[in-house]
This record gives structure tokens, sequence and C-alpha cells, in this order.
């Protein structure tokens, strides 16, 4: 076989979580012209639609699903019309994640944001419903046609170098002042998206499903001068990711390029986790 066509997933179904996302829209884009048909799958129903005509209008093969990845219901519906749009299920991409963003209340109650010992109970319970609860619905309801049709498939699962190293609050510094804190959850949903990779890995090492993590490192993405400076100066690139930097590491644990590859983490991090 030629190396290109390792990279062909032409026939091959591909279902994105967060799929308007700054990364999974990215993908979605990726896995398209790469092939695949591409279930567009996210919470915002109008915006999945947009990512999904975007890409059929460039004669790709897509549709937009949207579901609340929390929910086993909603979950169990959208994996049940993917089926019923494309027959199969062959390639799945757990972006979908909350991201930390600036706290207008916490500022208000004179707590900077993502503070540990103020961080309150109602957020952390929500990261982890999205972040871990969330990935570990969509994959039970992708794998079982995986099992159904040869026992093959790739599950990619997008962790971040929060979830190898502590984050550097120092990052968060402008001018002398706190600015925020990474808050907790991101480093322990992360780590734990790591556990769960190697666990499906080892679980499902009698088939042909492949179950591997992405770690990307930070992705530029209007950022403050402060930040972009701060982050850059910690990677040896000297620089932020660009959002299409991550898509063919994506499409080489999606692909055949990969097939020797399960339980492991591949880190595109500009070198950041080197030193």
């Amino acid at each position: 076989m030629k190396i290109q066509e390792k990279f062909d997933l032409t026939e091959r179904v591909a279902v994105v979580t967060g799929g308007v996302g700054l990364l999974g829209a990215e993908f979605c884009r990726t896995l398209a012209e790469a092939g695949a048909a591409v279930a567009v799958v996210d919470l915002n129903d109008s915006a999945s639609q947009a990512v999904a005509e975007s890409l059929t209008n460039s004669g790709y093969k897509a549709l937009a699903f949207p579901a609340d990845i929390t929910q086993p219901d909603s979950v169990s519906a959208a994996a049940e019309k993917v089926l019923s749009a494309f027959g199969r299920i062959d390639i799945l991409v757990n972006s979908a994640a909350l991201d930390p963003k600036f706290d207008p209340a916490a500022v208000s109650k004179g707590i900077t944001p993502g503070a540990f010992e103020d961080y309150p109970l109602d957020l952390w319970n929500s990261a982890l419903n999205v972040n871990l609860t969330g990935m570990f619905l969509m994959t039970q309801a992708c794998v079982k046609p995986m099992l159904e049709h040869g026992k093959k498939g790739s599950i990619i699962n997008i962790c971040s170098t929060y979830g190898l190293n502590g984050p550097d609050q120092r990052i968060y510094v402008k001018e002398g002042e706190r600015v925020a804190f990474k808050p907790v959850y991101y480093t322990v949903t992360k780590a734990g998206v790591l556990g769960f990779t190697k666990y499906l890995a080892a679980y499902y090492a009698e088939t042909e499903i492949r179950v591997n993590a992405l770690t990307p490192g930070g992705v530029f993405n209007n950022h403050e001068e402060y930040f972009v400076k701060n982050y850059s100066a910690k990677t040896i690139l000297g620089r932020m990711a660009r959002k299409d930097e991550m898509n063919g590491a994506l499409l080489f644990l999606a692909s055949d390029a990969s097939s020797y590859m399960t339980g492991n983490n591949l880190v595109v991090d500009g070198g950041w986790t080197a030193w």
C-alpha cells in the first residue's frame, strides 16, 4: 500500500463531538477532505448545521447531529441517527470539552477567576460531566457499531498538555497583576482522558479497535498579547499553535497510517513538555 493510501478515509464514517469548536471544526474538515463522511455532533444546533453545510458546499459528505453529550438519551439518539444516515461508525473523535473562560462573576465578588480555594462545586461538577462523563457516554454509543462491523475502528480522545503537567499559573499574570488561574478541573479531567484512553485500549485488546489520545499545546484563539508572550516563552518553537496544526496528527491517528498504535498519546505542543 502506498503511503498516501494509508491516510485515505474513503467509505469510512467519522463522528466528531464538539464539532463546531476551534479544533473540532478543523477536525471535521480534515476527516472530510480525507474522504470520510462526517457526523458533526455539538450542543449548538445552528452552529453544527453551519459546519456541516460548509463541508457539503465544498463537495464533502457531512451531516449535523445536535446532541447534549452529558445526557444518555440524547447521545443514544444521535448515534442512532448517524447509523441511520451513514450505516456505520468507524472513527470517533472526542473533542467536546469545557475550557475555562473569563469569569466576571468571580471578579465582581473580589475572587480571582479560577482560584482553587474558592472554586465553585457546580462548575467542578459541570466540567466533570462534560469532559469525562460525556466522553464516556459518547464512546459507549459509538463503539457498539464498531464491534458489530468487524470489531474495527479508531477512537481519538483530545487531551491537553495540562493533563500531563500542572499549569504554570505565572502565565496568567499581566503587568505584575494576576488576571486568572487555570482552574483545577482542567488538569484533573484531561488527566482522566489519558486514563480513559489507556483503559479502553487495553479493554479492546482482542479487537482492531484502537484508542489513542491527541494532546495539543496552546492554540492561538485571539488571546491577549500578554498571554501569547508568556505562553510562547515556554515553548521550544517560541509561539502558540495555529488551529490547523493538529490536523496532521488527527488524520494520522484516524487512519491506517497509525495501524500499529493504540493506548498512546500523541503530543503536538511546540516542545512545551520537552523542557
